[in-house]
């Protein structure tokens, strides 16, 4: 904005910075003077916080999703490169540069497995209220510790599944089995391993002498599945696949389980 005063002659100083002069007769002098340009608001604000305080705050929470839509990723990833890291006698790492779907890049270092093959072998005929599930007791370096399991094992390069499941039944346990049917499938580790584990359900048993290699110490327990149903929810029981095969068992068969089961089941609820 612009103001006009009035200055007395005396307070001004000639040949400074104001670059005009005046004759000394005059008694007043008329300046035009720019005023500094301010606002009536407050202390200069930041301009988020401005804007925030100019708008009236909302109650209602914003919903994340509502503008967002989703994507339905597809396809397969494409492998770059690949080389060996590592190669043992069960299994390989390889470390991959990869395309995957969605345009991410990425390198993946992967443990590279044939598979294995787990024998759920249930014994009805002993006692069809309770049958028994052929459980073994092993040692387990990378856990520390012996662990109760179902039979299982590597699938040979070219080996069928059910062959596999009746070699390591045999070789683990020394039982035999009339009946084989397939249970479930599942990744043990899809984030760096590619090993898939089959579950097979085998019925029908005989038993007969096991034939164990020359590095395993094995345990046999043939174990009521009220038993085992107690060492499943008691945290006895910490092997995947175990708990896998038998708690499928248990969903599907559940209407034909002993009345002890059912109540284990229901305490380990509360």
């Amino acid at each position: 904005m612009w103001k006009t005063t009035l200055v007395p002659v005396s307070s001004l100083r000639f040949g400074l910075a104001c670059g005009f002069c005046c004759n000394r007769s005059s008694t007043v002098v008329y300046l035009t003077l720019m005023a500094r340009k301010t606002t009536e608001s407050s202390p200069r604000q930041h301009p988020s916080a401005a804007s925030r305080a100019a708008s009236p705050r909302s109650t209602k929470k914003s919903n994340p999703t509502a503008s967002s839509k989703t994507v339905k990723l597809t396809g397969r990833g494409r492998t770059l490169s690949s080389r060996t890291a590592f190669a043992g006698r069960t299994f390989w790492v390889t470390q991959d540069e990869v395309i995957e779907p969605g345009g991410i890049r990425a390198t993946r270092e992967v443990i590279r497995h044939n598979g294995s093959v787990v024998v759920l072998a249930v014994d009805r005929e002993t006692n069809p209220k309770d049958p028994g599930i052929l459980l073994i007791r092993q040692y387990r370096h990378a856990a520390d510790k012996f662990l109760l399991e179902l039979p299982a094992g590597r699938i040979e390069p070219g080996e069928k599944l059910i062959p596999a499941g009746k070699r390591e039944l045999i070789e683990e346990t020394g039982y035999r089995a009339r009946s084989w049917s397939r249970h479930a499938n599942y990744y043990a580790s899809p984030g760096f391993l590619t090993e898939t584990m089959t579950i097979l359900l085998a019925e029908g048993l005989t038993q007969g002498n096991a034939e164990p290699e020359e590095d395993e110490k094995i345990e046999v327990r043939m174990t009521p599945l009220s038993e085992v149903m107690h060492l499943i929810h008691s945290g006895k029981i910490e092997d995947g696949k175990t708990l896998i095969g038998v708690l499928l068992f248990v969903s599907l068969h559940g209407a034909r389980l002993p009345t002890r089961v059912k109540k284990s089941r229901s305490s380990a609820s509360r």
